[in-house]
């Protein structure tokens, strides 16, 4: 019997567990941290060993294969000792992938991920298919493989997701963008991030379909190395040469396979990125032969994703709005070119290698105040400081939600868009986003 050992006990993790016991497999999962209950619970249902805050080696390092979360970087000391064996290491995706026929939609990009992959879903699950949403967002892949198995999945893949697949094969790949992300985690050499948002496309065939942002600057020249075998389906905010999805006098325009359009305000989605997260669902859905007026409603009333620009409230004439979900440079920036009010921009958290030259003019036309959230606030002191504008340095989400309510103004907004990741102060980024919620409807 081949041995599988499964490292990282989250919904990956647990799920990828699951379909190995299920195939067969001898499975052994092992935590550095904290199991949670829940997981313990399915583990245990299933008959499968676990192990939380330490790793055996003896019980490791014996693996057949072993599945890896995307969450635990290849520098950590029991991956590394796995990677100098030779033991072939895969992400949960590229495991469930075996054991499944379903068409696979899967979505990359530096933004607008989990956006496009909840816009696909919703339109989908609107048009009655049988479908689940994976990846960075839903239920993992794997345990929906084993216990719930769907015609269609929805998949938002990282590239720590992207970087350990090898055979799985995307039907309708999606790459919305791609700019400076998690360069801690690539050697901080941008190509190598690249080239694993570019695994997105491998093992495609002439039955599959690219859809791509048109404009990007580095998709285009990326699309140069590649003998890419799908059906391409660029898309762009204006009609430019291949381009099958644009803007086009105020339409939302798709050309192929079938001809769409509609109102581009009757979009429930609002601001330039939403224009390309939009074109994108719209084109995967076009190809999957959902009907017209299905897309055309759904496009029109979907409700958009938490911590990704909601509006929370209005107190004292002030927005507040919650864009926790914006944990790299180029977020902020689509976050900022939205706003419409004189804004007061909550920065700061786990730093990236960021480069914030890229919102430095965006801050200095739409800004009236900084608020520093970190545990660390030197790096933003360096660089922003020098603007003149009102700034606060805090260190808690209770005292930056004060110093925004004692600096704001009615007809202002207060934008939570932090350019970094969480880590730092919160357990997560939908942590960051919470509190900031709950601390400002308690004003």
């Amino acid at each position: 019997m081949k041995r599988i050992v499964v490292l990282g006990g989250g919904e990956s993790g647990a799920g990828a567990a699951v379909l190995a016991k299920k195939e067969g497999f001898d499975v052994f999962l092992s935590d550095m941290s904290a199991i949670k209950d829940k997981y313990k619970k399915l583990l245990d249902d299933h008959g499968i060993e676990w192990e939380e805050g330490h790793h055996t080696e003896e019980k490791i390092l014996n693996a057949d294969e072993v599945i890896k979360s995307p969450g635990i970087p290849n520098e950590a000391p029991m991956v590394a000792k796995l990677i100098n064996q030779g033991t072939h290491i895969i992400s949960e995706i590229e495991f469930a992938g075996r054991y499944t026929n379903s068409k696979m939609i899967c979505i990359t990009g530096s933004n607008g991920k989990t956006t496009t992959t909840s816009l696909i879903y919703h339109i989908f699950k609107s048009a009655g298919y049988n479908v689940g949403l994976a990846g960075n967002i839903g239920k993992s892949l794997a345990l929906q493989v084993a216990e719930d198995p769907h015609e269609y999945y929805i998949i938002e893949l990282s590239s720590f997701q992207l970087d350990n697949m090898y055979d799985f094969r995307a039907n309708i790949a999606i790459l919305l963008n791609i700019t400076p992300d998690h360069l801690d985690r690539y050697d901080n050499c941008m190509q190598n991030y690249v080239d694993a948002k570019m695994r997105i496309i491998q093992n495609q065939t002439e039955n599959d379909s690219f859809i791509y942002w048109n404009d990007d600057p580095i998709i285009k020249r990326e699309l140069s190395k590649y003998n890419i075998k799908a059906v391409q389906c660029p898309f762009s905010e204006l009609r430019e040469k291949g381009s099958i999805g644009y803007i086009e006098e105020g339409q939302y325009k798709i050309e192929k396979p079938t001809p769409f359009n509609m109102e581009q305000e009757e979009l429930s989605l609002t601001g330039k990125h939403n224009i390309y997260n939009s074109l994108a669902a719209g084109i995967a859905s076009n190809i999957s032969g959902i009907k017209k007026d299905v897309i055309r409603k759904s496009l029109g009333d979907f409700p958009g994703v938490e911590h990704r620009l909601e509006k929370v409230t209005t107190v004292g004439g002030v927005l507040y709005v919650n864009d926790s979900k914006a944990t790299n440079v180029d977020a902020c920036w689509y976050a900022l070119e939205s706003m419409k009010q004189p804004t007061i921009l909550i920065l700061g958290g786990k730093d990236k290698g960021n480069d914030y030259n890229e919102i430095k003019e965006l801050v200095k036309k739409k800004c009236v105040g900084l608020v520093y959230l970190g545990a660390d606030n030197t790096k933003l002191h360096n660089f922003f400081d020098e603007l003149g504008l009102p700034v606060r340095d805090t260190h808690s989400m209770k005292e930056c939600v004060e110093a925004c309510y004692e600096m704001a103004e009615p007809g202002q907004t207060v934008l939570l868009s932090p350019c970094c990741a969480s880590f730092d102060l919160f357990r997560n980024m939908e942590d960051r986003g919470e509190q900031f919620k709950t601390l400002v409807r308690n004003l």
